[in-house]
């Protein structure tokens, strides 16, 4: 038998903290005409047809007011069961991504730098203009995932950031190293 003494040895203090709990909450809270039967015995009566005339003793045929039907999740809902808050993993799997993405725009600086001082046949202000839209185009296509895929999945976010370091990597600067 185990004291309370004892199980104080296994839990740190604050566990029971609301504001730490990092589960995931992927459900959606639903009306309770939405509801599923909570046990396998119940059963729910049927919805009465919206269209069928209603006989009341004494009086004539009138209509039964027509029930307009509910959607049965919205867009919103949908995203919130596809969108999870980004564990640990993936909050330094960013960062990761984001330092890969800031090394990239300072390697296109320096290559631009670097191919403005090799004499080419090209206006000096056409070399800056290129050089600081190459060293811009890692940092916009990080920050443009973050914001237009918010409602993706995990993966299919990193699947985009990973296509942009491919296709963004600093080729001058790789090709001309340090000896230019």
């Amino acid at each position: 038998m185990s004291t309370p003494r004892d199980d104080d040895a296994l839990s740190w203090g604050g566990d029971d903290d609301p504001t730490l709990d990092v589960g995931d909450k992927r459900s959606v809270e639903r009306e309770p005409s939405e509801m599923p039967p909570r046990e396998a015995g119940s059963v729910r009566a049927p919805a009465p047809k919206a269209d069928a005339p209603t006989r009341e003793a004494g009086t004539s045929r009138t209509p039964a007011p027509k029930v307009e039907a509910r959607p049965v999740a919205s867009d919103k809902d949908e995203d919130a069961i596809h969108s999870a808050p980004l564990g640990n993993v993936g909050l330094v799997g960013i960062g990761m991504v984001a330092a890969t993405f800031v090394l990239f725009a300072v390697g296109w600086l320096i290559a631009g730098f670097r191919l403005r001082g090799l004499g080419l046949p090209i206006p000096d202000v056409t070399v800056l203009a290129l050089t600081i839209g190459a060293a811009l185009a890692p940092l916009v296509w990080f920050v443009a995932v973050l914001a237009l895929t918010r409602g993706w999945r995990t993966w299919q976010r990193f699947l985009l950031l990973v296509l942009g370091i491919l296709l963004l990597v600093p080729w001058p600067f790789l090709s001309l190293g340090v000896s230019a």
